[in-house]
């Protein structure tokens, strides 16, 4: 490896095909005693730089809806993106912000204007700090924000475990499935997988850890059902949308389960989970009712028990029964038409399902851009753009470091 600064190595041979680029000077073999300093003088402060890397919405009189009648761009949308060109670097520098953590050096910054293949000299920035050390710490940032968890040791495993997965090139499906080292910790700035010690019999990664189970605890489980789908298939409940039917109330129902497949007041539930009398609250609960059992097990502390450890909000907050969510012999589900009986099954479930990969992708495609969560902001990234990059992802077995990559190198990343 040849150094190009004290804060990165490039492949050897990309710096000496680079060279002959830029202008005569070797910034590849720059002396290691090269001043660190931006155009500025001092390294600008990342913590400050965030926001106005982000920029100004454009504001001018034909600024109007970007989409027609039809669901596609407009004609002056499309003729606005089509007009996009490559900038390297300032690509750069968002990058840098992103995966570092700071801003790239005036160094790292002048090889990249000056290379002959400025595309080829920006890739291989990339390359070298998805190895970079730099990396773990924005990691841990990102998942604990995904996860809207962290600040203890308790609540730092689950970010700390997908950190792990990411920098071991592991998949991110893991996150459902492992039956070890879900309960990882952080000592001296290294991450150790680490098993978790509250009783569950067989383990689904970040689905029974106790810190997340005790953090988002609540009457009915609804509040752990609402993370996961939240967090892994970023689109809040109703999570499930059929052809609506009349139930006599003033909306449809439209979820694809079968009205009676919940529990109500009418066919052995304490909560009528049938009341259509303000809005038809089994279009949500369809889905969270055959999930919610799943996770009831768990108490306060996020410990397993045998029974059911979870309570209605009803006079003396009484403990659930399974017919409170479901009535006799109708078996739990990550979706309709799959089933789910136990954590690890719902763990293979989602592993499997187009779209939780969808989400890794879309969450990914967000965190390159600068955007906020995307259930909480409703910063939505449409299907189609994030194609190729989801295409790679599943190729590639889903693992992040290359969905980064190949997010960081995309056409709608570098222009501008």
């Amino acid at each position: 490896m040849t150094q190009l600064s004290s804060k990165l190595a490039i492949p050897t041979a990309i710096a000496t095909l680079l060279v002959a680029s830029c202008g005569g000077y070797d910034y590849a073999n720059e002396p290691a005693a090269a001043p660190s300093v931006t155009d500025a003088g001092t390294r600008a402060d990342p913590a400050t730089s965030v926001e106005a890397d982000a920029g100004a919405a454009p504001v001018d009189d034909g600024y109007g809806p970007t989409v027609d009648t039809s669901g596609t761009l407009s004609a002056e949308w499309q003729a606005r993106l089509a007009s996009r060109t490559p900038d390297y670097s300032a690509a750069l520098r968002t990058a840098s912000l992103r995966l570092r953590g700071e801003l790239p050096t005036l160094l790292e910054t002048k090889f990249v204007a000056g290379a002959g293949n400025a595309r080829l000299a920006y890739e291989s920035f990339i390359d070298a700090w998805l190895e970079d050390p730099a990396l773990q710490g924005q990691l841990l940032t990102f998942w604990r924000n995904t996860f809207r968890a962290g600040g203890s040791a308790e609540l730092n495993a689950a970010p700390a475990f997908a950190t792990w997965l990411v920098l071991e090139d592991r998949p991110l499906t893991e996150l459902f499935t492992a039956e070890t080292g879900a309960c990882a910790t952080i000592t001296d700035g290294v991450i150790s997988p680490g098993d978790c010690d509250n009783g569950v019999p067989r383990h689904a990664g970040v689905l029974s850890t106790p810190g997340l189970m005790s953090h988002f605890r609540s009457n009915l489980a609804f509040r752990r059902v609402r993370w996961v789908q939240e967090t892994f298939a970023c689109t809040a409940f109703p999570a499930e949308i059929d052809a609506p039917i009349d139930v006599g109330g003033a909306s449809p129902y439209t979820a694809p389960w079968g009205f009676e497949t919940i529990a109500g007041e009418g066919n052995g539930g304490r909560i009528d989970f049938h009341d259509v009398s303000s809005v038809t609250c089994a279009n949500c609960h369809a889905t969270m009712n055959h999930l919610a059992p799943l996770f009831a097990h768990f108490d306060d502390d996020g410990m397993f028990q045998d029974d059911f450890a979870v309570r209605l909000p009803l006079t003396d907050s009484p403990v659930a029964l399974r017919s409170d969510w479901l009535p006799e012999g109708e078996e739990t589900g990550w979706r309709y038409g799959v089933s789910a009986t136990t954590l690890p099954e719902l763990g293979q479930a989602m592993a499997n399902d187009p779209e939780v990969e969808a989400c890794f992708v879309a969450r990914a495609w967000n965190f390159a851009l600068g955007k906020g969560d995307i259930v909480a902001t409703l910063s939505v990234v449409p299907t189609r753009v994030i194609a190729t990059e989801r295409a790679e992802f599943a190729a590639g077995g889903h693992r992040m470091k290359a969905l980064l990559r190949a997010v960081f190198t995309s056409d709608d990343f570098t222009s501008f």
